[in-house]
């Protein structure tokens, strides 16, 4: 894979987003992020700009898909799109997620991820190919919570799984247009969304190890990066179990703040 010098990236102020600028960000390279927080993508912007990148923030709302679909074409040239922004609402114990939170969720974490992805897959289709064929390449930020359906945040998971299944199922016909489509499923990260939990999370990891394992995955060309392994495959077995068991094994969960409203952004 060439060195990235161009990279797009959504929710990038905070949490995973931020930390895949700041690991991007060097001499030559330009970065273009998003995010709904002015004040922090700006502190962002201003990190990245001390280790020579060049940045271009924007304050975008990723359920615009007219101001996105702009703004990526504005870009020019891209190397690397993530689509990143998402958010969550944890319900608390039995109590069920109102219809606002879920409708909020869906809009950002799989709406927001197609108003990314498609016309920055749209605009690859006319960019040149690299020596290895590849003409540019787009990861989705998925979850771990892909992979069972859990009563402590419904929404999150399925708009998540939803985005997982929409990505790795679109990713030979993407191949075909020389477009790599990644995947990324990560257990626990240390963000501003993770911070609200009342639970152990095993597996935490800060966003800056993240972020370096997202890259490597990108640059492998993996459909499916989830991560940590063993927490993917305890996902992946949970989701086997019958629907009335698996709500035994979980039904005391302590689960996030009940009712939080407005949903969490992370970033």
């Amino acid at each position: 894979m060439k060195a990235i010098s161009t990279a797009l990236i959504t929710g990038a102020s905070s949490g995973i987003g931020e930390a895949l600028a700041m690991a991007l960000a060097a001499p030559g390279v330009t970065l273009h992020l998003s995010g709904r927080n002015d004040s922090r993508l700006a502190a962002v912007a201003a990190a990245c700009r001390t280790r020579g990148a060049g940045v271009h923030p924007r304050v975008l709302d990723v359920r615009d898909s007219i101001a996105m679909a702009a703004w990526i074409a504005a870009a020019g040239l891209l190397d690397l799109v993530v689509a990143n922004a998402g958010i969550s609402a944890g319900t608390g114990l039995g109590t069920p997620e109102t219809a606002a939170q879920a409708r909020a969720i869906f809009a950002t974490n799989l709406d927001g991820m197609l108003n990314t992805v498609l016309p920055a897959w749209q605009a690859m289709r006319g960019q040149p190919a690299g020596a290895d064929g590849v003409r540019g390449r787009i990861a989705v930020i998925a979850s771990i919570a892909a992979f069972v359906a859990l009563a402590a945040a419904p929404s999150y998971g399925a708009a998540k799984a939803a985005v997982d299944s929409w990505t790795v199922g679109s990713a030979p016909a993407a191949a075909a247009d020389g477009i790599r489509l990644t995947s990324v499923c990560p257990g626990y990260i240390r963000t501003a969304m993770t911070a609200r939990n009342r639970f152990p999370m095993p597996g935490l990891m800060d966003a800056d190890r993240a972020a370096a394992i997202i890259l490597r995955g990108i640059a492998a060309g993996r459909v499916r990066l989830a991560f940590p392994w063993w927490m993917a495959l305890a996902g992946h077995m949970a989701g086997l179990l019958p629907p009335s068991l698996l709500g035994k094994l979980v039904a005391r969960p302590p689960g996030k703040a009940p009712n939080q409203s407005p949903p969490i952004e992370d970033p």
